[in-house]
Formats: structure tokens, sequence, C-alpha cells
């Protein structure tokens, strides 16, 4: 039984679809169907029921999945172990806007606790680039948002949050429960300098282009609200600058927290980060 299978089975397992499972493995979906029949043939059961909609673990699938987490994992520590006896145990994290998300923090403490030969090292880049240098490959591996443009890289989502409008405590909108984008739609708006990712700088300007002050950093968002008037989008969940004021966005799709790396099968790094993030994200990181 191969580690590729392995790999394999749990893109499936995840993604519950060999579409999805097929394009996050940057493959093609026949031959990872084919690899998936071949590995229901040497454990001797279904692991997968097959629908039009993508497929559920069975429960010997189910079973099997905790295992092949299990030994993968216990493979990519060994691999690590490996690279810092021979010192070759770096990596290097991109971190989009702001490090200090609390499952940010949780997933250092629980990298730290299963790799501490590992050295990491950080580099936290503003908004202009969402992937905090992974197609100049400045980076191993980052912490960033959704959308932007992925071509040559593997995403998975950690976390999705809603969002709302940043807007001046005493704005007249600021009295409002709830706002969609046309309410806003005359509205002066910061936006990213141009250059920016086209995914990335849409979404963050509620679908459309707009017109207001350039920005570069989460800081400067707020303190273009705060000094001239104009709006933005932000998470709900942020807290505010005081003299500003978050009132909830409907008819927005929610900014995905992700994990992003090169495509391909990844160094052993790298795959002991994700496996760490996706954990940490989820509250599941253990001891």
């Amino acid at each position: 039984m191969e580690l590729r299978t392995l790999r394999y089975f749990v893109a499936v397992a995840e993604e519950l679809h060999f579409g999805r499972a097929a394009a996050r493995l940057h493959m093609s979906q026949p031959p990872l169907s084919r690899a998936i029949r071949r590995l229901e043939t040497e454990v001797g059961a279904p692991l997968f029921d097959r629908n039009p909609a993508g497929v559920t673990l069975t429960g010997v699938g189910t079973v099997f999945l905790d295992e092949a987490r299990d030994l993968l994992d216990r493979t990519d520590r060994m691999r690590v172990r490996v690279a810092a006896a021979a010192g070759t145990a770096t990596l290097t994290v991109g971190i989009l806007g702001d490090s200090t998300d609390p499952d940010v923090l949780r997933l250092a403490g629980a990298y730290r606790r299963r790799h501490p030969q590992v050295e990491v090292t950080v580099r936290e880049t503003d908004l202009t680039d969402p992937t905090c240098g992974l197609h100049a490959g400045l980076v191993d591996v980052a912490l960033t948002r959704a959308p932007f443009d992925t071509t040559g890289l593997t995403v998975r989502e950690l976390r999705a949050d809603p969002v709302g409008a940043l807007l001046r405590a005493d704005d007249p909108l600021a009295r409002r429960h709830g706002l969609t984008p046309a309410d806003l739609a005359d509205r002066r708006w910061f936006r990213f300098p141009a250059g920016t990712d086209p995914l990335w700088s849409a979404y963050w300007s509620g679908g459309r282009l707009r017109e207001g002050p350039v920005v570069r950093t989460v800081q400067e968002c707020r303190q273009a609200v705060l000094w001239n008037g104009t709006v933005g989008m932000t998470l709900v969940g942020h807290e505010p600058t005081e003299g500003l004021t978050v009132v909830p966005l409907t008819g927005m799709p929610a900014s995905r927290a992700v994990v992003a790396w090169p495509g391909g099968d990844p160094n052993p790094l790298v795959r002991a980060f994700v496996r760490s993030a996706v954990a940490a994200f989820r509250g599941t990181d253990g001891p």
C-alpha cells in the first residue's frame, strides 16, 4: 500500500468529491478513480459510497481515514526529524496582514510542540499580495485569505468568516443592523493599488470596481475610513478602532481563511504544517 495512494484517499475523503480531489492533487480524475478502486481491492471492502453528487465514506472508509491520517502524519514527522538531523529543517511561512488570529496562535504552539527541531521564519505581508509571496517563491507555505489567482498552487480552506461594512461610528448607516453592497453603491471605498490580484481586489470592493483612497495594510484601511469617511469591508469578528464600527453585510460570500502552497506533492515540512493548520483551525491540534 503506497503512501501516495493513501494521500489520494485522504484527499477524496476530505473533499467527498473525485473532481475536487483531483484538482487539489493536480491530476486528472480517471487515474485518481482507478487508484481508489485498486485501494479498495487491497482493503477488501468499499471505502466510499458513490452517488451523482459526490461520495460519502462507508463505515470501513471512516476507520481507514483515521488510520491513513495517523500513518501519513507519523511518516511526515519522521521525515521532518531526518531533515532536522541533516540540518535542512527550515520553513518560511507567509502570513497575510495579522498574525494575532487566535487560530494562528494555536497553530504556532501546536506546530512548535510537534516539530521543535524545525526553524520557522515568518514573513508578514500586506494586503497587496494575498499569496504572501508564494507566486514569487518567497515562502514555502502561506496562511492567507481567498480569493486570489491559484495558478500553480494548492489551497485548503481552514475557516469561513462573515464580513461587514467598516464605517465611522457617526456614519448614518452605522445605526443599521445589516447592510447590502447596494446600500453602499454610491460611497467611496478604500481600494488596493493597481496591479493587485483582480480576484482579491474585486472581492474586497464588494464585487465591483470602486473609487477611493489607496491602502496597503489593515491599519491603512481603518485610517482611510476614520479620516475620510470612506467605507470598506472587514471581518465581522475584527474589533474596530475607536471611532469605527462594523455592520454585517448580507449578499456577500464569507471570507475564507486558507492555507496555500506550491502545487504538486509538497515536501514533508509543508505537509506537516498543513496538517497542523487544519487541526489547529478545527480546534483538534492535541496536546
